[in-house]
């Protein structure tokens, strides 16, 4: 008799999860969900009543409703929304509130009335806040409640603006933000001293009233607290894990943003798994931290305790799966990122031939080549490799006013000495500092300040690449279009982002490729980024490129997160006196130091992660058993 296989993937997590390749996809899947609560209510003469949120998270979801009701005639004429929070105080036409969000992204794209869309006024008094939640708890239960309501995330577990602590019995009120939130949405404002401390957010109760919940979350940078809400106890200080009580809840989420659930974190413990090598390299390295042990140190009692006793009798003695692990992670470690000419190291995470190689790497601003491969960078140099940087994006909205400012007397101060007309730089700098001094909160820069805060991050990213030995010709500054909006939410990805990548590749034709894999920068750019150069590289591999047969391609990390032990497949050791030279190469870049413009929820200076992210790399490494150098740059190869 047969025995049917149960499914057991999923057992440790309290809420279903669907999980996509990406965001693009399960945006698509959510809004399905929505245009068919839509559709369903318009053939019962009913309105459909949405709960919304605002942030990065459902940006793609309400660009593929707009498509929809543009392209498939999805109407919204019988749809009621209301907003889930607002910053608060804040002017409704201020960049980053959250009545202009929606008037970008969703209410002046459809045709919903305007006056069925309800969103917490930030700009009320206090005295009259108070009257204005009860109102809008009120206006909701007379529309007969919300059908659906859509969440985000916080990287502390929050839904809404109910931070951490916060009552499951809450309804719309007034609430002080968290330190660590107002630190996340400095990638909306710049820095923190600009996020406002206060906010207005429907409460948990009225989520939870919902008749369905779908909670969106993309990227690394939600990992944690999904896991949290997902798999912990259902308690106040993880928000989004009191959704565990709500009988028609879904958590829609990209790899990325799933990678911590038991499901992919450790396979073994939810059933039976396939054991390859990735996967008891995995296994096997996190049980050897956990316990603080060198590797050739675990012994069969540690695999069983750990629930890897099926790895035990699927491979034999712990002494032979030890020494498997140890070796692989001992050949990752090279000191020849180009590969090492003239010998056959068949381990070696690079072929020695063809030597030199053309190596072209990608950089998504004007710092991260130096911030998280600046070592590994000057040995392909030093190594007689034909190195290409290439800047993906201008990165001119992480440049303050000041620096403009500061550039402009240099020019002016420079043709003075040297006894050039100085009138007309005169006339430009109090036009720009007459713009700068009355720009309001809800203005961009001007495409001429734009210009030239791109110019400062190219003349940095040039001295960086001169101070390596780079020479003319072996930078190159793309100006992607999708940045260039002046503000942090980005264009789509274009044809033309695409062609132009494109026609770069081609005319390199590098044999090793590298691009940024750490997907947690709070602004989204290097995942564009990557997104660019893999659909650029998915058309030449289509179109038959020959020299793609004969080129590798390499993911590194380092200004925002750095990878995981098991993860790496080539690190490249640095000495200190390496050290040193890299950390001199980030301050050329002077208009990222000292203060960070949307630094995310890490305070530190590019400069500071990048060592302590290194160091702690070479730290495991020794941890392991293995040599242990100052510090070390990682990557992981990346089979495009």
């Amino acid at each position: 008799m047969d025995v049917k296989k149960v499914d057991l993937s999923d057992s440790f997590e309290r809420i279903p999860v669907q999980i996509f390749h990406d965001e693009e996809e399960g945006s698509r899947y959510a809004a399905n969900l929505i245009a068919t609560l839509i559709k369903d209510k318009e053939r019962k003469g009913e309105k459909a009543v949405l709960g919304l949120a605002t942030g990065s998270s459902p940006i793609s979801l309400y660009r593929e409703l707009v498509r929809m009701h543009r392209e498939e005639g999805l109407s919204f004429r019988n749809v009621i929304t209301f907003n889930l929070d607002e910053y608060y105080p804040i002017e409704k036409d201020a960049i980053r509130s959250f009545h202009r969000y929606m008037q970008e992204h969703f209410i002046g794209e459809v045709d919903i009335d305007p006056t069925n869309c309800h969103i917490p006024d930030g700009t009320l008094s206090k005295d009259a806040l108070k009257t204005f939640c009860l109102t809008y708890e009120q206006k909701i239960q007379t529309c007969g409640g919300i059908d659906l309501q859509l969440l985000g995330i916080g990287v502390n577990g929050h839904i809404g603006f109910n931070e951490p602590g916060s009552s499951v019995f809450t309804k719309t009120r007034l609430v002080t933000l968290t330190n660590s939130t107002r630190i996340a949405n400095t990638k909306d404002f710049g820095n923190i001293s600009s996020v406002p401390r206060l906010a207005i957010t429907m409460g948990i109760e009225t989520i939870l009233k919902a008749r369905k919940i779908i909670l969106l979350a993309w990227g690394a940078s939600k990992a944690a607290a999904l896991k949290e809400a997902v798999e912990g106890d259902d308690r106040e200080q993880v928000p989004a894990s009191l959704l565990q009580n709500h009988k028609d809840v879904l958590f829609v989420t990209d790899q990325e943003a799933a990678a911590h659930l038991t499901r992919f974190q450790s396979p073994w413990l939810t059933g039976e798994c396939i054991w390859n090598d990735a996967l008891i390299k995995k296994a096997v390295v996190n049980m050897a931290l956990q316990l603080g042990k060198p590797l050739l140190n675990l012994t069969n009692y540690d695999y069983l305790e750990a629930g890897l006793g099926d790895l035990l009798t699927e491979k034999g003695d712990a002494y032979e799966i030890n020494l498997q692990v140890f070796y692989r992670l001992r050949d990752s470690i090279t000191g020849w990122p180009g590969g090492k000419p003239n010998v056959v190291i068949p381990a070696h995470p690079e072929r020695s031939t063809p030597y030199p190689k053309r190596v072209l790497i990608f950089s998504p601003h004007p710092d991260d080549d130096i911030i998280s491969m600046g070592g590994t960078l000057q040995r392909l140099h030093d190594q007689q490799h034909e190195v290409h940087v290439a800047y993906q994006t201008s990165g001119n909205i992480a440049v303050t006013d000041e620096f403009v400012t500061r550039f402009l007397d240099f020019t002016i101060g420079f043709e003075e000495m040297t006894g050039t007309d100085t009138q007309r730089s005169i006339a430009i700098r109090n036009r720009i500092t007459d713009y700068l001094n009355q720009k309001k909160s809800n203005q961009i820069d001007s495409p001429e300040i734009r210009s030239i805060k791109g110019l400062i991050r190219k003349s940095e990213a040039i001295a960086t690449c001169r101070s390596i030995g780079l020479t003319e010709g072996q930078w190159h500054f793309m100006n992607l279009p999708f940045y260039e909006t002046g503000t942090i939410e980005k264009k789509p990805i274009s044809a033309a982002d695409i062609q132009q990548t494109r026609e770069l590749l081609e005319s390199i034709q590098p044999h090793q490729i590298f691009c940024a894999g750490d997907f947690a920068d709070p602004h989204g750019t290097h995942l564009m980024c990557f997104h660019v150069v893999s659909k650029a590289l998915e058309q030449l591999k289509i179109d038959g490129a020959e020299w793609l047969k004969d080129c590798r391609a390499w993911l590194y990390k380092g200004a925002w997160q750095e990878w995981d032990l098991e993860e790496i497949d080539m690190a490249v050791p640095m000495s200190p006196d390496q050290v040193i030279k890299k950390r001199n190469g980030i301050f050329i870049h002077q208009s990222q130091k000292d203060f960070i413009p949307f630094q995310g929820s890490d305070s530190r200076e590019f400069w500071q992660r990048a060592e302590e992210r290194n160091a702690h790399t070479s730290n495991l490494f020794g941890k392991l058993g293995l040599t242990q150098y100052a510090a070390m740059e990682a990557f992981k190869r990346w089979h495009f």
